[in-house]
């Protein structure tokens, strides 16, 4: 790779990571090139990519950008997988990948301008995706309104009851 070629890797690489809403780094060693190609299709599917990267070519990418933190923590065969909408959907299918292969481990992440390290990485691996959070919070504020609405058509249905008790106690 010639200098021209390494600049234009760096600006595309520093692309990603400008887009990626949460960036992972990982250590892998002994890994399958099957293996590594199945998960980088699943991790497609999440609307994340999974990228091997020289270690030289990533500090230079990563110098002047929010991740820049991460710089410290290459060190040995690295990757990086840049998520770009879910970073817990992300996050879940890197764990699960580490779980089934004992060569990749997780140094660190950037979370937007937040370090993370392995274990909160496994937190966020934990949280429910995006839509069931969407949900949740729906759902939380539909329910305050519903109770309200209940409430308040309550008193006219209570005055037609009465006034339809009294009209039969008349008729009768």
């Amino acid at each position: 790779m010639d200098k021209t070629e390494k600049e234009k890797y760096v600006e595309e690489l520093r692309g990603r990571l400008k887009e990626s809403a949460a960036t992972f780094l990982a250590e892998y060693s002994a890994v399958k090139a099957v293996d590594m190609n199945v998960f980088r299709r699943t991790l497609r599917e999440a609307s994340a990519e999974f990228m091997v990267v020289r270690n030289t070519l990533a500090r230079r990418a990563l110098k002047d950008t929010p991740q820049e933190h991460l710089a410290e923590h290459i060190q040995g065969p690295v990757a990086f997988a840049f998520s770009y909408k879910d970073a817990a959907t992300a996050a879940k299918k890197l764990v699960g990948f580490a779980g089934d292969h004992s060569g990749v481990n997780f140094k660190a992440a950037a979370l937007g301008a937040r370090v993370l390290d392995e274990g909160e990485i496994k937190g966020l691996a934990e949280l429910p995706s995006r839509e069931v959070l969407l949900a949740k919070v729906i759902g939380s504020v539909n329910a305050p309104v519903s109770g309200l609405v209940g409430v308040l058509s309550g008193v006219p249905r209570k005055l037609l009851y009465t006034l339809s008790a009294i009209g039969q106690a008349k008729s009768s």
